[in-house]
């Protein structure tokens, strides 16, 4: 089955440009420029970042697919300079160039692609892998879940991100109110995405630490869809469950090693009757879609492979990113002697940065699944049967 939106992205991490490809969008959808420059800039932030967000400052280029400021139906093209490239022009040209001012990854650091994506496409050393699994390539998925966003937004739906931990320094109230989460997207300055401020002064903590130490530290960062409708996915083929299709789209980004969805790991140790979200109806429901209520949400706002309206939750577990400043140990390519990891400019935490990839992944994921429900070449049409749906679901 071919997905009703699909992107694709290009370009390496110290190349000339990344690339986001958006098929499937309805024509008639308004871009605002504004918004996916600030989408690219939220990437961007976060204490513990690199000297590489100093140098870059990522804005959007629309080459296709929109004019007069709507969409045209036609595919997306989307161009993201890299600022750094004035550096790399001679180590990385696209014509054969001069060997010698080649910067080879000479040994493979332990938890990256380098040494798996070596042996793979038989390259002698890990350069070319370096440059496509970089977590730098999210900035194109950015790009992309921006727009998805904005199709969101037709429908009164809404996708951001909070972080929940940083190393051993935890939100201990995870439930977050969606107001303050929404309020966190809005601040001009970021320190770790973090919805309460003890909390963030202790993850600061934490990234203080290892960048005294040479280190890096991970973390866990969680995604909101906000307002939702119930009907999203479906539970009667395995490959379009909503819950799955999300896992695998967080689960896509560099260093996450593990996703779930609402309170998935903590009610594996409950027992039943405290694990489910018990149902109730308000007759008194003007302005919502339906009159059912739930006393809680365990469940993430998904069941059985389905939107159930209340607000989707995922968590990214991410590991600590693998460049380290005190490397460790690894193996030449061209020698097999033991040897220090390779080193590259880097970052130490990331975690905030990865929530907003994150967004972007499940915007992406949330909207194609719209879009196979609702359908519609232009945004009127798509309008036109959500509204009839959602007037369905009121009479149910």
């Amino acid at each position: 089955m071919f997905p009703m939106l699909r992107f694709q992205t290009a370009g390496e991490s110290h190349g000339e440009a990344l690339v986001a490809t958006l098929s499937g969008v309805p024509a008639g959808l308004p871009i605002d420029q504004a918004f996916l420059d600030r989408e690219l800039w939220r990437r961007q932030q976060g204490y513990g970042r690199g000297g590489r967000m100093r140098i870059e400052r990522d804005t959007a280029h629309i080459l296709s697919g929109v004019h007069h400021g709507k969409t045209i139906g036609s595919p997306i093209a989307i161009l993201i300079q890299n600022n750094d490239w004035k550096n790399w022009q001679e180590s990385l040209p696209v014509e054969t160039g001069d060997p010698e001012k080649h910067k080879a990854v000479k040994s493979p650091r332990p938890g990256h692609a380098d040494l798996a994506g070596a042996l793979k496409y038989n390259f002698p050393e890990a350069r070319y892998v370096l440059e496509r699994a970089s977590a730098r390539e999210t900035t194109a998925r950015v790009a992309a879940g921006a727009i998805a966003k904005l199709l969101l937004r037709e429908m009164g739906s809404e996708v951001l991100s909070h972080v929940i931990a940083v190393g051993t320094a935890r939100l201990e109230n995870a439930e977050v109110p969606w107001e303050k989460i929404a309020e966190l997207a809005t601040r001009d300055a970021v320190l770790l995405g973090c919805a309460d401020a003890d909390a963030e002064q202790r993850m600061k903590e934490q990234v203080d630490l290892v960048l005294r130490t040479g280190d890096t530290v991970g973390g866990v960062f969680e995604v909101v869809a906000h307002n939702v409708p119930p009907g999203l996915g479906t539970y009667v083929e395995w490959d379009r469950r909503l819950d799955g299709l999300l896992a695998m789209a967080v689960m896509s980004l560099q260093a996450v090693k593990a996703v779930e969805i609402g309170e998935g790991v903590s009610v594996s140790a409950t027992l039943g009757s405290g694990a489910q979200d018990e149902i109730g109806y308000n007759r008194e429901s003007a302005g919502k879609l339906t009159g059912f209520t739930r006393s809680s949400n365990h469940a993430g706002g998904i069941e059985g492979g389905v939107s159930n309206g209340q607000d989707i939750l995922v968590r990214g577990y991410l590991k600590p990113i693998s460049t380290l400043r005190r490397p460790l140990g690894s193996v030449d390519f061209a020698t097999r002697e033991p040897v220090k990891a390779a080193y590259e400019r880097s970052d130490v935490c990331v975690v905030p940065a990865a929530g907003v990839a994150a967004e972007a992944m499940v915007a992406i994921t949330l909207a194609g699944c719209a879009l196979e429900k609702f359908g519609g070449d232009s945004v009127v049409e798509f309008k036109r049967n959500y509204e009839g749906y959602c007037q369905q679901l009121q009479k149910f």
